[in-house]
């Protein structure tokens, strides 16, 4: 992973010169829990600021980046850190948490998470990342080899977002996934039985025919539901302790 990370950090520092603040490796490959087969290399640019000049000047660059299989870099410009922590507390929590700096300055420590609306972005995440997967299940359902890949493609998401809801909970929020699940079985009261037979089935413990996809898919739909109603019962405010973890004050909207 490491090489290609390289490439990239040379073609963007190619691209834009001294306008590059920081590049940022963040998710499950700077939290070592990286899967090659199912996990991005997600990577945040930030740069003095974001015009149609940049977007044109990063096209090649993005292209080549997905064409390894990879989502293009988050670019921010400098000044939108600081007024978007209200609007994506679940990206810098991450990030403060977990994150290797490729290039520039670390723009994220001590940067004060806004979670005014924390616990109401990880219900509407969950809601929202439910409903895409019952729409997309609802057009494999006879192709078991389809099902099953939209299953285990899915479960990254998920995984994040239990997190997220085990940490509004009040909870220290493991990084790795099997980790993550055991954790909400005990603080959430979640099966944790479809999530491991995804898992098993991601890092080749299982086989697709030893699977029954349908029931597999009832399953792991009842359990996101059961930590949908767990973040749902937590109300509006996040826990004093996370509050606190977020900085001395909120990052203020306005700048």
């Amino acid at each position: 992973m490491q090489k290609p990370l390289d490439q990239l950090c040379q073609r963007l520092r190619n691209a834009y010169g001294d306008r590059i603040v920081s590049v940022i490796l963040y998710g499950s490959a700077a939290a070592g829990d990286h899967h090659g087969g199912f996990s991005d290399i997600n990577v945040f640019c930030v740069l003095r600021e974001v015009t149609a000049r940049e977007l044109r000047e990063s096209e090649p660059v993005f292209r080549w980046w997905r064409a390894l299989g990879n989502p293009a870099p988050l670019l921010m410009g400098e000044r939108e850190i600081r007024e978007s922590t209200d609007c994506f507390p679940i990206e810098f929590h991450d990030m403060r948490e977990r994150r290797r700096v490729l290039d520039g300055l670390d723009v994220i420590e001590g940067l004060p998470v806004d979670d005014r609306f924390y616990r109401a972005m990880v219900e509407h995440e969950l809601r929202a990342k439910l409903l895409r997967l019952r729409q997309k299940a609802a057009g494999v359902m006879q192709d078991r080899e389809l099902l099953l890949r939209l299953l285990a493609d899915s479960l990254s998401t998920f995984c994040i977002l239990v997190r997220h809801a085990l940490r509004l909970a009040g909870d220290e929020a493991p990084w790795r996934k099997r980790d993550i699940i055991e954790r909400a079985r005990e603080k959430l009261g979640v099966d944790p039985g479809p999530f491991l037979l995804l898992l098993d089935l991601r890092e080749g413990r299982r086989k697709p025919r030893e699977l029954q996809p349908a029931i597999v898919l009832e399953q792991y739909l009842k359990q996101i539901q059961a930590v949908i109603d767990g973040v749902n019962r937590l109300g509006g405010a996040a826990p004093a302790s996370l509050q606190q973890d977020s900085g001395s004050r909120p990052a203020n909207p306005a700048g």
